[in-house]
């Protein structure tokens, strides 16, 4: 699927059935697969054969997918998790182990952000957090001896501020980390972070991709540009023996495809965070129509985002298609085409007024979600930053007041009418 643009690849990537084939994606909806000899499933075992035999490491519907994932942000190999956190949690583990450090922009899914500085921690993983419009000096004085890996969102949610990803690149690669990057909210419609020099890239795909709420999912995408073996010491599960797959060693017997294969052949074998074949069939499906929907996501959102910022009840409006916004000047560079369709605002009576104007609401949802088909409404105070204290809080670019408005593929028409009854009781 070469030079295809990527309307294409989101129909026909990671799948092509032969003579005879179902033209749909098949489910395999098996935990088994048969061979005909002990050694053929040995070989298997020691990383020597591509095949499939225990669906929590590989299964041929889940592959397709990763593949088609793949090709749509231009990376050399995928894998798909059980959710977002999941693949941001193997994304950053994959590398990282006891005693070593991550920095990491404050402006994070608040879900994200508790991975990090909580859990990781009890891992031994501790993670210093800075400002995402910080100098590139300023980043990198965060960085230490042990620092593995440079973490960051596209698009953060909910603050919606938009990543700097050559600033952010540059940083990374000066001290001799990969740069991970969260591409759920651009999607690779909008955004494609490797030809700006991310290394990885995360996704939920429960939002965008999936777009219809039917699947909970995630996948991380390696860009096989990262020099693994430059840094072998600091790499070192990528670069010297697994004794626990019989003394491979990674990067040279997979080459590009090292970080992957190790995330598959060591993370998925000992934590299982694989979706079920059914939950990727869906994902295909999303997978399709995504290139549609985001454009239309797009569209939609820049006209309520222009209502919202005329209308006298809303005190702020953050989205970067208006000229006004911080981050517009980044957005024409990195996301021309649009952002992505939430955009958070406040109301002039703060956090009393923002629950009066969600429980007015009727077309759109009150919804813990994101980037589906359906409008839905969310405030990150008392929801998904909710264990966050007001110092968190404050790092991570959520006030008290915030609303966080997800536009749907409805006609926006219906959209802004269900907004402005609901303003009127705000």
């Amino acid at each position: 699927m070469e030079n295809k643009k990527i309307d294409t690849l989101c129909v026909h990537a990671g799948y092509t059935p032969s003579k005879g084939e179902p033209c749909a994606l098949p489910i395999y909806q098996s935990t088994t697969f048969k061979y005909d000899t002990t050694d053929e499933m040995g070989q298997l075992f020691d990383l020597k054969a591509d095949g499939y035999f225990y669906t929590r490491l590989a299964n041929p519907t889940n592959d397709a997918v990763a593949a088609k994932i793949a090709a749509l942000e231009g990376g050399v190999a995928a894998i798909l998790t059980s959710s977002g956190q999941a693949a941001n949690f193997y994304a950053v583990f994959n590398i990282c182990e006891a005693g070593d450090h991550v920095v990491a922009a404050s402006t994070l899914y608040g879900g994200t952000f508790n991975l990090f500085a909580v859990t990781l921690a009890k891992l031994g993983i501790t993670c210093t957090f800075v400002d995402t419009d910080a100098s590139a000096e300023e980043i990198a004085a965060a960085f230490q001896p042990n620092t593995k890996a440079l973490f960051a969102e596209t698009i953060a949610n909910p603050a919606l501020v938009i990543l700097d990803i050559e600033k952010f690149a540059r940083v990374a690669h000066e001290n001799g980390v990969p740069l991970i990057i969260d591409n759920t909210f651009a999607t690779p419609v909008n955004c494609r972070p490797f030809e700006w020099g991310a290394d990885i890239v995360t996704h939920s795909t429960t939002k965008y991709m999936d777009g219809h709420a039917l699947q909970v999912g995630g996948v991380i995408v390696d860009s096989g540009n990262f020099d693994w073996d430059a840094y072998g010491d600091k790499y070192h599960g990528l670069t010297t023996p697994d004794e626990s797959y019989h003394g491979i060693v990674y990067t040279k017997q997979f080459g590009k495809k090292a970080y992957i294969t190790k995330a598959t052949s060591q993370l998925m074998r000992d934590l299982g965070s694989i979706p079920s074949p059914m939950n990727s069939f869906l994902l295909n499906i999303g997978l399709e129509t995504l290139s549609l929907r985001v454009e239309r996501h797009c569209s939609n959102a820049q006209k309520v985002a222009e209502y919202l910022n005329a209308h006298d009840k809303v005190s702020s409006v953050c989205y970067a298609g208006l000229p006004g916004d911080k981050y517009y000047d980044l957005a024409q560079k990195y996301l021309p085409n649009g952002t992505c369709g939430v955009i958070s605002f406040e109301l002039n009576g703060g956090r009393d007024a923002a629950i009066r104007f969600m429980d007015s609401l009727d077309m759109a949802n009150i919804a813990t979600h994101v980037a589906a088909s359906k409008t839905m409404v969310l405030h990150p105070a008392s929801h998904t930053h909710r264990q966050m204290n007001d110092e968190q809080l404050a790092e991570a670019g959520v006030s008290p007041g915030m609303i966080r408005l997800s536009i749907g593929i409805e006609h926006v028409d219906d959209i802004i009418a269900d907004l402005e009854k609901a303003l009127k009781n705000a």
